[in-house]
């Protein structure tokens, strides 16, 4: 079995939870519970006592702070997609190329 573009250790929530992650323009409608969740599965996820959680996937450690209300910013929805991706995840049916980078 691969598991290169579709993880197959993933609920169909935490597959939608990636997508959103990876949506094109980015969703305002993610919420937190749900990104925990999956990062959960993927990586591991530590609250510390100052308030904010460390989250690990694959090499890559970031450190976030929880949204005061329950959908998540597009900068913590960037910095997700960069880790994730570093990780080997992706949106169902995207390829690991340079899509649409203009500079």
């Amino acid at each position: 079995m691969s598991s290169t573009s579709e993880p197959a250790h993933l609920s169909n929530h935490h597959r939608n939870t990636l997508r959103q992650i990876f949506q094109h323009p980015v969703s305002h409608n993610i919420e937190w519970r749900a990104v925990v969740s999956l990062l959960e599965v993927v990586g591991s996820v530590v609250e510390h006592h100052d308030g904010k959680v460390a989250v690990t996937v694959g090499s890559e450690t970031e450190f976030f702070d929880p949204p005061t209300q329950k959908d998540i910013d597009t900068q913590t929805v960037v910095d997700l997609r960069r880790m994730l991706n570093a990780a080997g995840y992706r949106a169902e049916g995207e390829e690991a190329g340079a899509k649409g980078q203009q500079d």
